[in-house]
């Protein structure tokens, strides 16, 4: 396979997910901060909304999954040795190095994704107290944030926060070995980027077009990172305007995807205060060939000077309370699986009715995965499931997915 992906809508034909597992029990109530938390999660529950959701991506793509992946490029001794040097270089533990040379494939991915706890010592047995050799990957099911394909090509992620950089040099092994992840190369690798002015995250970069991207310059995606792509880009691919949305510094809004997501040809939903009205963002097109970035009146304005006209969805509808709220539970961060059929969770029931006056159908996982619920090639729909659990961790369908192949449009 080939992976291409040149918009955010086009028929989605394969994707890469990561199902949460004991990874997440490393979060607590004293630590979940640290791993950039607001709650905690319950594990099964969590894993059985994801499970559902995996059910309605496989209706439509070929689902792949990280760990599968990464077994199989542990089998590959270039690839296994890139990685655990890597690794070691952001954690590096002598005992643990050791440890590694004994495991295979199988054990050494499970150690990856959910850590391994250090040896108490007399002290820490005494005072109750753990900690990690290797820290576990609790937000990796958010795979969309650590990797990205444009066009033909990958961008890994410059995470912002050292709890996640792991992340990052596991999705630059797959991409660089894994045969069923063939690309056309890594433009931007942000694995080698340890500086904190230089961060990039997946969830603030949409390709719309095969020649125009959004990107939000956010708390985790920075103006630096975002020129020295913008470089790579109009260098090496076929993008030619880049619309740059600039981002609240609230933690409502960590990536562009937590306020807008497009979910038709011609339709998107935002989160009202922030696109229409006196509060709305200051947005920035950048086109090839110009030293000069200009702001635009708004974020309709800039898509429609590049041929992509869109008209807004509310996120909870009229009512500003229901959009806060709604916003904060995931609300605009929806996945296409094709133009006009999307999935979200059921919970934004304002955002829901919002979608129903707009033509799209509201069809719960189970009607549609019974086959009660038929979605004709004609129909737009949300495809709803639970996600009680999993919004916890602070995203949505967008976030837990990756796609790797979409038709063009």
């Amino acid at each position: 396979m080939h992976v291409t992906v040149t918009s955010e809508i086009g028929p989605l034909r394969s994707v890469l997910v990561h199902t949460p597992g004991p990874e997440l029990l490393a979060v607590t109530p004293s630590n979940r901060e640290d791993y950039l938390y607001d709650d905690i999660i319950d594990v099964e529950i969590a894993q059985r909304e994801h499970r559902r959701f995996v059910a309605i991506l496989d209706r439509f793509a070929s689902v792949l999954h990280v760990r599968d992946l990464l077994t199989e490029t542990m089998a590959i001794p270039e690839a296994r040795e890139l990685l655990l040097r890597e690794v070691m270089d952001v954690t590096p533990s002598q005992p643990l190095a050791k440890d590694i040379e004994q495991m295979n494939a199988e054990q050494l991915v499970t150690m990856l994704v959910e850590g391994r706890e250090e040896a108490p010592g007399p002290l820490a047995r005494h005072l109750n107290e753990s900690s990690y050799s290797l820290p576990p990957l609790p937000n990796l099911f958010f795979t969309r944030d650590s990797a990205m394909v444009v066009g033909q090509h990958v961008l890994v992620g410059s995470m912002r926060y050292g709890v996640r950089w792991v992340e990052e040099l596991i999705m630059k092994v797959l991409f660089t070995y894994n045969p069923k992840l063939g690309n056309a190369g890594i433009l931007y690798d942000g694995a080698n980027e340890r500086r904190f002015n230089h961060t990039l995250e997946g969830g603030d970069v949409h390709p719309v077009s095969a020649d125009t991207i959004m990107i939000g310059f956010s708390e985790r995606s920075s103006p630096a990172a975002i020129d020295q792509l913008a470089s790579l880009f109009f260098a090496d691919t076929e993008i030619r305007n880049i619309i740059v949305v600039v981002m609240p510094g609230e933690n409502t809004a960590i990536h562009l995807d937590m306020v807008f997501t497009q979910v038709d040809r011609e339709q998107c939903v935002v989160y009202p205060p922030y696109f229409v009205g006196t509060e709305r963002l200051p947005v920035l097109l950048w086109r090839k060939g110009s030293d000069i970035v200009t702001e635009q009146p708004n974020v309709f304005a800039a898509l429609e000077a590049c041929d992509l006209p869109m008209t807004p969805i509310f996120c909870g509808g009229e009512r500003r309370i229901l959009q806060e709220r709604e916003q904060w539970a995931s609300g605009c961060n929806f996945v296409a699986l094709r133009p006009g059929v999307i999935a979200s969770y059921s919970r934004n029931e304002a955002t829901l009715r919002s979608l129903e006056s707009n033509g799209f159908r509201v069809i719960p996982a189970m009607d549609f995965l019974g086959g009660e619920a038929k979605i004709a090639e004609s129909d737009r729909a949300v495809l709803t499931f639970e996600g009680s659990e999993l919004v916890r961790g602070g995203g949505g369908p967008r976030c837990m997915t990756m796609p790797l192949l979409r038709d063009g449009l």
